[in-house]
């Protein structure tokens, strides 16, 4: 277990989370914010990434799992992103549809957030999403984060980042 909250634990992914994230990654209506859903490969790279992330950074995307039941319902973590051109260290989250809307996200956020302060050295952190990412701003928002750029994408067309300084953390605490 890396993190626990209220309702989740955050652990390492494994090999063995395959199949419960291809469920998410593969959904459309889940990916529609990205350039495609995922296939099988992509998942796995998915993967494969963050235990990599793991043994580079010592962090990465973790899977979140229900307290009360073990459910795989996504991820969330810290990730260093290229965001408008600088490699910046990046709250993102990835949460099952069946469980929009109930909090989870900015749980499991808030939580890495706190982590990320607590355990490294960043003064400040971002989450990057496609302009039109609404629940993922909201996320963000719900975390302390506020808008600090817009700016032209490849991938997104458009791109905003949200980010919250340390000192602002500290406030909230």
């Amino acid at each position: 277990m890396i993190i626990e909250t209220e309702r989740m634990i955050l652990r390492e992914y494994t090999l063995q989370d395959f199949n419960a994230l291809y469920e998410i990654m593969s959904d459309a209506e889940t990916m529609q914010h990205y350039p495609n859903p995922f296939d099988k490969e992509r998942t796995m790279k998915w993967i494969e990434w963050n235990l990599q992330n793991y043994k580079e950074y010592g962090f990465g995307l973790w899977a979140a799992v229900l307290k009360e039941t073990g459910e795989f319902i996504g991820d969330c973590g810290l990730t260093i992103q290229n965001i408008d051109g600088e490699f910046l260290p990046e709250i993102g989250y990835h949460i099952h549809k069946n469980h929009w809307r109930k909090g989870f996200g900015s749980e499991a956020a808030s939580a890495v957030r706190d982590w990320a302060f607590m355990n490294t050295e960043y003064d400040c952190l971002y989450s990057y999403m496609k302009y039109t990412n609404i629940g993922s701003y909201s996320t963000a928002i719900a975390i302390g984060m506020r808008k600090v750029k817009e700016y032209p994408d490849e991938k997104n067309g458009i791109s905003y980042a949200y980010a919250i300084k340390r000192e602002e953390w500290e406030k909230l605490k």
